[in-house]
């Protein structure tokens, strides 16, 4: 496992955690993340070596129960996508708080929610490939675990069968439906139809179970209603032809971008008793001021159930940084980069500034904003004369969590008064 940066940095052998800041003074050895809180550090008193990413612990709980009413108000399940953060900490977070188990999307993730607790696992992915399919066979020798991965070929359907009636085990299957142009997937009747008659050669080892999409891949909402209907009704055709084998039969969609909708088609489908409805949203827990803000946006705009709520996500991960120069009237150089924060669905947003041993943050100038990031070094567009000084404290929003968290080995959680109360780790 490669080394991450955190305000504090981690050795590989045992995961400890020991500060890179010598002000705290000498630690002859290197801390455990709980023992992180118990030191009574806070960012603003400059006890975290910057850059670095944290969280907000009021606004991760905000976002958790936001997005457990909603859920409940549906009658369905949640089983948010592990990907996004990669947190064994944030997944035992949400499943305390009501998820019924834990998406993820490869045979490794998979594997690291297993050794840190979870127990019940939606692989909302194809299983390919000799090593991979032998994780999950040790995995699987634990009778209590609970685990569910996608076919959509014959072929796959072939390759697993055989190797899982080498190992004497049997697997639990969800047929993924797909569509023109978009990435995996059942494109049609025909290739439905293939799917299930080699799934109906290897029952003994595979135990059909549901089906899934992801809509995420077509852009509009009528489309993508379209496409849950398609999974609705070839989920009712598939029960009347009695082909789920399963204790329970599972019909799962959802993204973070259209997850109402889906729970609007789905909860709508009267499928009976039997059938458990389940989404997969990941980046709510921490949202962001991008991607995933204008799609909220969107779901209030449309949705009553979240309009009822009176109240929305909010951001909980931010990035902070120092002003190491200001070289010119109209530019400064903060130390954050491409290393450090994701950049593929926008630039990070300065929001707040604090310079140490002032009172506190203050909101930063509307016109300031990042105009371009290298490894290590963003390049801040100001106006001649803002109050900017090398060693003020720069706290950024971001777009796209996902790939901001797989920088970072672990992060700070911070309360209201910027204390660290708790540490997250990651296992990218």
């Amino acid at each position: 496992m490669t080394e991450r940066k955190v305000a504090a940095e981690i050795s590989v052998p045992d995961s400890r955690i020991a500060p890179l800041n010598k002000g705290l003074g000498s630690f002859e050895y290197p801390l455990e993340p709980q023992e992180i809180a118990q030191r009574g550090w806070n960012l603003l008193r400059e006890d975290l070596s910057l850059p670095t990413a944290v969280l907000y612990q009021q606004k991760l709980l905000h976002n958790l129960n936001w997005m457990q009413q909603f859920i409940t108000a549906y009658g369905v399940k949640l089983a948010p996508h592990g990907k996004t953060t990669m947190a064994p900490k944030l997944f035992d977070l949400q499943l305390k708080g009501g998820a019924w188990g834990i998406t993820l999307a490869t045979a490794h993730q998979v594997s690291v929610a297993y050794q840190h607790g979870v127990r019940r696992i939606l692989m909302a992915n194809q299983l390919v490939g000799k090593q991979n399919m032998e994780i999950l066979s040790r995995l699987l020798e634990d009778e209590g675990f609970d685990f569910y991965c996608l076919v959509d070929s014959a072929e796959q359907v072939e390759q697993l069968g055989k190797f899982y009636r080498e190992k004497g085990q049997r697997l639990q299957v969800l047929i993924e439906l797909g569509v023109e142009g978009g990435r995996t997937g059942v494109r049609d009747a025909g290739q439905l139809q293939t799917v299930l008659s080699a799934l109906n050669t290897w029952r003994e080892q595979l135990v059909l179970c549901g089906v899934e999409v992801y809509e995420g891949v077509l852009k509009d909402e009528a489309s993508i209603r379209e496409f849950l209907q398609r999974a609705v009704d070839i989920t009712r055709k598939l029960m009347l032809e009695k082909q789920f084998r399963g204790q329970r039969i599972l019909l799962t969609g959802a993204g973070s971008a259209w997850y109402d909708v889906v729970a609007d088609v789905f909860s709508k489908a009267a499928l009976g008793d039997s059938v458990d409805v389940v989404l997969r949203p990941g980046c709510y827990l921490t949202h962001d001021v991008g991607i995933y803000r204008e799609a909220q946006q969107e779901i209030l705009k449309r949705n009553p159930i979240a309009r009822e709520m009176h109240s929305s996500l909010q951001p909980a991960l931010q990035l902070w940084a120092y002003v190491q120069s200001v070289p010119e009237k109209e530019r400064a150089i903060v130390a954050l980069g491409k290393r450090d924060a994701a950049f593929d669905a926008g630039l990070p947003t300065p929001v707040v500034r604090y310079r140490p041993g002032t009172a506190g943050p203050v909101a930063v100038p509307s016109r300031w904003q990042l105009t371009k990031m290298m490894d290590q070094h963003a390049y801040l567009q100001i106006a001649e004369g803002d109050d900017l000084r090398v060693g003020d404290m720069l706290g950024f929003d971001i777009s796209h969590p996902c790939l901001t968290f797989d920088k970072w080995r672990a992060l700070p959680v911070l309360n209201g008064e910027y204390d660290v109360v708790d540490v997250v780790q990651t296992f990218f």
